[in-house]
């Protein structure tokens, strides 16, 4: 093994390494062919006919330019499935991300859809490591969100073993790796740490795991949060990258050579653009990233902002692979919160006050990470007319607003009542968040 790459360097497609001059030209062809597809999907129809775009008018990758953006919030404007370019019978799978109104926005997949999503996660896990042999321990969640069930098909494409334990019970968790030995961990950053924590508190080295390899997906880390989980676990961290909009995990991932995360572009273009301009910044520098899904059947997707902030690199990677490389996502172009895996707005921890009598709609989030996982505390005024110093009326009332935001935003939080007037008024925007885990 070169002493570059961190591990043995091994490419699971032939696709992830073509000539760029034929990517170039293969993106062409799928996207050419992804306009026609989308053509009678309202929202594109009607954004076409405006710009008097067809098929045809697709020649190169500068023609991309042509063609419209696409938002989360369009897409819920078209909820649930407004998007859907196949017939709904050719749908076999929906996942669903969470959203500021507390409906998911849903995304559809085909039988090769699914298909496809497996190969991508392939990819990156085997360039991560991932060996046939393997058992693989998944501590993601099960359900609407992509991450689960896209790294376990993923791991059943390389021909690995799979223990969908989901998240949760950390003690049951940690029995179950040694039990069943599993060599890969597949879960957010965060976690993991909490797995080392709770392994400490038992009495055992989290080094003793049998763990080798970790694939963290589902909220960004940092090269130190990293670092920290290799020398706590005496494991090998990769990252990886999706979102629902655009397939789900499998957009990118690291490679032996751990500098970038590889885009998967003969499914994926990508775009990185100013935020405020919507012009292209250049290489290397940080701008949001836009994608387009060209091979996606069920809900193919146009220039989608993910309003995530990164930069690209396209020199050559020693690793073989042609396609180009993103960095670690460095923030978001909007107010979204990433809470352990999970999206979180302040508007929804305003919806979700606005459902209890007797507080005021002046709140703060409170974001601090005192150990592994991130916790969150929301300090909420309370309306003089039910400020009272009985224990039992302050509980009761804590517990209705932290039974509303978890039907609103699905986390969990700790509620501080505090008196009326007591949260700082500003003249312009309010600051509703303090996120205190980076200092």
């Amino acid at each position: 093994m070169e002493s570059r790459f961190a591990i043995e360097n091994r490419i699971w497609n032939d696709a992830e390494s073509l000539p760029r001059d034929q990517l170039r030209a293969l993106q062409v062809e799928r996207l050419r062919d992804c306009v026609a597809r989308v053509a009678q999907v309202p929202f594109y129809k009607e954004a076409f006919a405006r710009e008097k775009v067809t098929p045809d008018a697709i020649q190169s990758l500068d023609d991309l330019r042509r063609l419209p953006f696409t938002t989360k919030a369009d897409l819920r404007e078209h909820y649930p499935l407004g998007f859907l370019a196949v017939p709904r019978e050719k749908v076999v799978r929906i996942h669903g991300s969470s959203g500021t109104t507390g409906r998911p926005t849903f995304v559809a997949y085909t039988k090769d859809d699914l298909a496809l999503w497996s190969d991508l996660c392939a990819r990156f896990l085997v360039s991560g490591g991932l060996r046939p042999e393997h058992t693989v321990h998944i501590a993601f969640g099960y359900g609407l969100f992509t991450g689960g069930f896209g790294l376990h098909y993923g791991v059943e494409r390389v021909g690995a073993t799979v223990v969908p334990v989901s998240s949760g019970n950390t003690p049951r968790q940690i029995m179950l790796m040694q039990d069943l030995g599993a060599q890969v961990l597949v879960s957010t950053p965060s976690y993991a740490l909490q797995i080392a924590e709770v392994a400490r508190a038992q009495g055992l080295d989290p080094r003793e795991l049998p763990l080798e390899f970790a694939h963290f997906g589902g909220e960004p880390w940092t090269q130190d949060m990293g670092e920290r989980i290799e020398r706590e676990l005496g494991l090998m961290a990769f990252n990886n990258y999706g979102l629902s909009e655009v397939i789900g995990p499998g957009v990118s991932g690291d490679c032996a050579a751990r500098d970038g995360m590889h885009i998967q572009e003969d499914h994926f273009i990508v775009e990185c653009l100013d935020p405020d301009s919507l012009e292209p910044v250049a290489e290397g520098e940080y701008g949001e990233l836009v994608f387009t899904a060209m091979t996606k059947q069920a809900m193919p997707i146009i220039r989608y902002r993910t309003r995530d902030i990164a930069a690209l690199n396209a020199s050559p990677c020693p690793c073989g692979r042609t396609t180009v490389r993103m960095s670690r996502i460095v923030g978001r172009t909007d107010d979204m919160l990433i809470i352990r895996g999970v999206n979180l707005f302040p508007s929804q921890i305003e919806e979700a006050l606005l459902r209890v009598e007797g507080v005021a709609p002046q709140y703060q989030i409170l974001i601090e990470r005192p150990g592994a996982l991130d916790v969150v505390t929301v300090r909420v005024e309370m309306r003089p007319e039910v400020f009272s110093d009985k224990m039992s009326q302050m509980q009761a009332l804590r517990e209705r607003i932290d039974r509303e935001i978890q039907v609103v935003a699905g986390i969990h939080v700790n509620v501080e009542l505090v008196e009326p007037q007591s949260i700082e008024r500003t003249p312009g925007k309010a600051k509703r968040v303090l996120d205190l885990r980076n200092t």
